[in-house]
């Protein structure tokens, strides 16, 4: 933790909240603690109920402890990345030697996909560390035949639940009980569901929705129904405008996010699959988080709804298996296959830093950025920065992978597994630094704040300021300008379902209502991230474009 510390924790507050992202989640909690209270959820006044209310209680206490502020809510964040790689780092100590928990939690570190999500204002990280603070303490607690560090885990799993989905609290528990049935051991159930764990965890998962229901009529049935069942039928009642990826392009995003671990983690569930590993009571936590890895990126990949960051839960997974790996298989081939695969890395950074990589950004970022993929089905332009400013971190990540993959080279050949253990470390710790640097200059180039902040300079009081699309589009735009809202044609949304409240419903407006005001005789700034021929502008007279900036143009009608 103390090594990954720095690369997490550094320049938090440095780019303005990317949007969208970033922002949506923010600002709610900033409403959250302006409320003083826990429920209910709010996007400027909009009930908001498409996640649970863990995130954005500890954003609000990082606000009310720091202040409000970018750096403050990445915080969090990145504290969740630390206590993931943490309790990874742990478990693979108790299950391998302190040699081998130490590479897996920098595994997990140098991860590219955790890595990003770690210094990101969203539930991922949080999601993931109590997933993994979850098995270590559910899997140390069955070797060690300590039914409270079990229930422990359970309840952490729980939390987990509490922190973005319900299947935080079902799916884990699942893939433990399928390992030890493998084995024949599922019974008694109590030595891996022991009853006090079982009512902690369901009591943390979904006590909070009796409260839900109550500040919010109807949450339960868009929670179970619209959100869950509905939404991997792609039938939904209240859609959002994310676009999912296909099975092959999810697929290549998670195994890609998780390179070159996912060669030694593959190598040792296939070599526990031959040897039938589950009849050695030894090799039960193995087994189990084989199974949670691959029915992470299996079942994901067979759904009908996928986003980039769906792989994200099996990451820890995927750690502690390649440390394994690199301390069991052969290590000439294990070192000649990733410096294969980090030699590729390097070839495409190098010529990509030496050519005209627009087209290849754009691809990577249609892969695996929700934004980059929403603009799209708006018709809006990809809100890219320039392909220069990118070329320095693309420089920087081929001669750290180039030098790794030299490394590499030298350790297949001389057999020194340590080399080849610590030239992967190595090289993708180095690649960090761009990947922040890189992360940091896509959010500061399609944040909503210098538009925001148009308007904080020049609207009037009695001024009218209106959101053309999804709110979460532009969600810090209250955060910057210090005014709320109103929203044209958006309900299309993950306000869809809280724009039906009475309480919000005067809050979104049809075209015609923005018609009657733009011609009516109060000034209206109107902010849109729609193309101009998609967009209410090319319908209004004497609109007068104030400014662009992060794919979005702000108008005034006089």
């Amino acid at each position: 933790m103390l090594a990954a510390a720095p690369l997490l924790l550094s320049g938090l507050g440095v780019a303005a909240f990317d949007d969208p992202g970033e922002g949506m989640h923010a600002e709610i909690a900033l409403e959250l603690l302006a409320a003083g209270g826990a429920l209910p959820l709010t996007l400027s006044g909009v009930p908001y109920v498409d996640k649970p209310p863990l995130l954005y209680s500890l954003l609000a206490s990082a606000f009310a402890l720091v202040g409000p502020g970018e750096g403050a809510a990445r915080l969090v964040s990145a504290l969740a990345a630390l206590l993931a790689v943490g309790a990874t780092a742990w478990l693979g100590a108790r299950l391998a030697g302190a040699r081998t928990g130490f590479v897996a939690g920098l595994a997990l570190l140098g991860s590219i996909g955790f890595f990003a999500y770690g210094r990101y204002v969203r539930p991922d990280a949080l999601f993931v560390a109590l997933l993994a603070l979850g098995f270590a303490l559910a899997l140390s607690g069955l070797i060690d035949e300590r039914p409270a560090r079990v229930a422990a885990g359970l309840a952490v799993f729980g939390l987990a639940a509490l922190a973005k989905d319900v299947l935080g609290v079902l799916a884990p528990p699942l893939a433990i009980g399928l390992a030890l049935a493998l084995a024949g051991r599922a019974r008694p159930l109590g030595r891996w569901l022991p009853w006090p764990g079982v009512v902690l965890a369901l009591g943390l998962a979904f006590g909070w929705w009796a409260l839900a229901e109550a500040a919010t009529p109807g949450f339960t049935w868009y929670t179970v129904v619209d959100n869950h069942v509905l939404n991997v039928a792609r039938a939904r009642h209240f859609p959002d405008e994310d676009v999912p990826l296909s099975a092959v392009e999810f697929t290549t995003v998670a195994l890609l996010g998780a390179a070159p671990w996912i060669v030694p983690a593959g190598g040792v569930a296939v070599g526990l699959v031959r040897r039938r590993a589950w009849r050695d009571a030894a090799e039960l936590p193995w087994v189990a988080l084989a199974l949670w890895a691959v029915g992470v990126l299996g079942l994901t990949a067979l759904s009908p709804f996928r986003l980039p960051h769906y792989g994200l839960p099996a990451y820890p997974a995927i750690a502690l298996l390649a440390a394994r790996g690199w301390r069991d298989l052969g290590v000439r081939w294990l070192a000649g296959v990733h410096a294969v695969l980090l030699g590729a890395l390097a070839l495409a950074c190098a010529l990509a830093w030496a050519g005209d990589g627009a087209s290849f950004l754009a691809g990577v970022l249609d892969a695996t950025d929700v934004a980059t993929r929403k603009s799209g089905l708006a018709g809006g332009p990809a809100p890219v920065p320039p392909w220069s400013s990118f070329r320095p971190f693309l420089g920087a990540a081929a001669l750290a992978l180039g030098g790794g993959a030299l490394a590499l080279g030298a350790a297949a050949v001389t057999r020194r597994r340590a080399l080849g253990v610590y030239a992967t470390l190595g090289a993708l710790v180095l690649v960090l630094p761009s990947a922040a640097g890189a992360l940091g200059l896509v959010s500061a180039h399609r944040a909503v704040k210098g538009l925001a902040q148009e308007i904080r300079r020049g609207a009037a009081p009695d001024d009218v300021v209106a959101h053309e699309g999804p709110l979460e589009n532009a969600g810090a735009l209250e955060w910057y300008a210090g005014r709320r809202p109103v929203i044209v044609d958006g309900r299309r949304s993950v306000l869809g379902f809280g724009a039906t409240r009475p309480e919000a419903r005067a809050r979104f407006w049809d075209d015609a209502e923005l018609a009657r005001q733009w011609a009516g005789p109060r000034r209206v700034w109107l902010l849109t991230g729609r193309a101009t021929e998609r967009s209410v502008i090319a319908r209004l007279a004497g609109g007068r474009l104030v400014a662009v900036g992060g794919g979005r143009r702000l108008y005034v009608n006089r």
